[in-house]
């Protein structure tokens, strides 16, 4: 185990320990009231066709599960067993991993916040950023002005690209669904996900323009995907062996991890963009272009915003860490005043739905105005439709997993209607309990 305080401080922490054993007191178990209400709310968005699936799992700080189901669509899925041990692709869900681990990185003296990313990735160092030819930032047009933006030109990058930008997705880096058709066919040309390994991924972007100067904004992209290529060459392991020796190893987590294991196998890829849900075609998952990850063991390329597979028991056990604010199974991870930089505000600071931590949505009041929630909740999700949140005030988390792209209309209220269905019996039994003091 690696020793990141002096000790003095365990010392006094273990003297502390002792006197204070018989004075913890137990977090009260949640009481999450009528589940007939909740197993039907999942029930409704698989029966309508919204989803192929949809598994549900809350589990208290203590990783015991307070609520589980699963609805299946047994004419798309037809004998398939879906619980808290099937593997699932995570997509987005990878980023707060890999984040996590360079802070780890960070804390240990290895990586500087601050650090350029050239220090690292030198092949970066003369990235261009791709403007109109007006020479107007690209993310400053509207959605339907896009169209008529291109052909574009590049110039100079007019900032040094840190380790902090990458973090923040203010780097620069995008996927291949900017809506700007001269940019999306540059990625997809590249076609990352089927780079040999970090260096072929490198040289891949290499070629590619930034879409905007690094550190001018927030936008959406590839970042970490580069933080976690960072994390390679600043160590000289593979990002897959930093999550097993610094993650999920120390921590005892089963259940997340980069290429799918042995004798398992994934579920199909659906879709339901022509308002029918069916299984997606080559292309139609079009967040890189053609391709997507392959999650195969021989395939030595490890996206750190993207590539992780992971089953609702085993991403339950890290986002628990979080809450723990970085410890799990009597391992320390990170510092606790790291943990609580992750859910401070850093971009998006002046949304009226919440902010953005590092790459962890905090929600807002709005979301208790809606009947969706609370104030507070940490929020992620990712590409295929799977989606966490933890709530610190009650120290819970919660996982909903499917797989699906482009879910029609009104699907997407999925999580919203599920978390409003919970919180509305929660507050009630609180409310009643409160009566009854």
């Amino acid at each position: 185990m690696r020793i990141k305080i002096n000790h003095l401080f365990y010392l006094l922490s273990f003297i502390i320990a002792i006197q204070s054993c018989s004075q913890k007191e137990s977090i009260p178990t949640l009481e999450i009231g009528n589940t007939d209400k909740l197993n039907k709310v999942l029930d409704y968005y698989v029966e309508e066709d919204f989803y192929p699936f949809v598994y549900a799992r809350l589990e208290d700080l203590d990783g015991n599960v307070i609520y589980e189901h699963s609805a299946i669509n047994k004419d798309l899925l037809p004998n398939t067993k879906i619980d808290g041990d099937t593997w699932i692709r995570i997509w987005s869900m990878s980023k707060i991993v890999t984040i996590s681990v360079v802070l780890d990185l960070i804390e240990d003296g290895i990586l500087k916040i601050n650090d350029p990313v050239s220090k690292y990735i030198p092949e970066f160092k003369n990235l261009k950023v791709a403007v109109s030819n007006d020479g107007s930032i690209l993310t400053e047009y509207e959605w339907n002005e896009k169209e008529n933006v291109c052909p574009v030109k590049f110039v100079t990058n007019d900032s040094v690209m840190t380790v902090l930008h990458l973090i923040n997705h203010q780097a620069g880096f995008y996927y291949a669904t900017t809506g700007f058709s001269c940019i999306d066919s540059l990625i997809a040309e590249q076609n990352l996900p089927m780079a040999k390994d970090s260096d072929d991924l490198i040289n891949k972007m290499s070629n590619l323009p930034l879409i905007q100067n690094s550190g001018t904004d927030y936008f959406y992209g590839t970042n970490t995907t580069v933080l976690g290529l960072v994390a390679e060459r600043a160590t000289g392991k593979k990002l897959n062996q930093l999550v097993e020796e610094r993650v999920t190893g120390p921590m005892k987590i089963k259940g997340l991890q980069y290429k799918l294991p042995a004798n398992e196998k994934l579920l199909p890829k659906f879709t339901g963009r022509d308002s029918t849900l069916r299984q997606a075609k080559r292309g139609e998952l079009d967040i890189f272009g053609p391709d997507v990850p392959d999650y195969d063991s021989n395939h030595q390329l490890y996206l750190g915003g993207e590539g992780m597979v992971a089953t609702a028991d085993g991403y339950a056990d890290f986002v628990r860490m979080l809450l723990k604010r970085g410890e799990l199974n009597d391992y320390r991870f990170l510092e606790r005043a790291t943990v609580e930089d992750i859910y401070s505000p850093h971009t998006q600071k002046d949304s009226p739905y919440g902010y953005n931590g590092y790459n962890l949505w905090i929600s807002g009041d709005s979301m208790k105005i809606k009947k969706q929630g609370e104030a507070g909740l940490w929020i992620g999700g990712g590409y295929e439709c799977t989606y966490f949140w933890a709530d610190p005030k009650r120290n819970f988390v919660g996982i909903i997993m499917s797989q699906n792209n482009e879910v029609r209309e009104p699907g997407y209220e999925l999580n919203d209607k599920f978390r409003g269905a919970l919180y509305e019996q929660i507050w009630a039994i609180e409310e009643e309990n409160e009566k009854n003091k």
